[in-house]
């Protein structure tokens, strides 16, 4: 075996950074539930000491908050419970929201006259700005996971 092959061997797999993981909660179909969810994920975040800027805290806060609006405001009479997940890696955080309503939302842009409807569009620039991805799925129930990915701009040391 070469020198490379051994040391190879010897250093073994690399353990996940102690932020990482998955974390998924419930709430109920509420207008109560978007205050909680965002305030649940920051305190995940915190107590995770993920490594991010504000500004990325900030966003994923955002996105939080609309896509647990949109799921209380549409989808609740057939998803009485949402669920809200949390996924860290090192690279990246993603949150997603699912519901039990089949409805695949679209993201539009609304008159100036109107006082909601932007959502969507608010999440899909924020996850563009950000440099992340955001996209929608059906579950096998029937319902769907509305979710956006973000990449992890460290905080710089010191």
């Amino acid at each position: 075996m070469s020198e490379l092959g051994s040391a190879a061997a010897e250093v073994g797999p690399v353990a996940p950074a102690p932020h990482e993981g998955v974390w998924r909660f419930t709430a109920p179909a509420l207008d109560s539930s978007v205050p909680q969810s965002r305030h649940a994920v920051r305190d995940l975040l915190n107590r995770q000491r993920v490594p991010v800027h504000d500004d990325l805290i900030h966003g994923l806060l955002v996105i939080v908050s609309e896509l647990v609006t949109n799921a209380v405001r549409h989808a609740a009479l057939l998803s009485p419970e949402i669920g809200v997940e949390v996924a860290i890696s090192a690279d990246w955080v993603r949150v997603s929201v699912e519901d039990q309503h089949p409805y695949r939302p679209k993201a539009m842009e609304a008159d100036d006259d109107e006082t909601g409807g932007r959502g969507l569009l608010l999440v899909k620039s924020i996850t563009l700005e950000a440099g992340g991805v955001c996209d929608v799925h059906h579950t096998a129930s029937g319902g769907k996971v509305i979710w956006a990915s973000l990449p992890l701009q460290t905080v710089p040391a010191g």
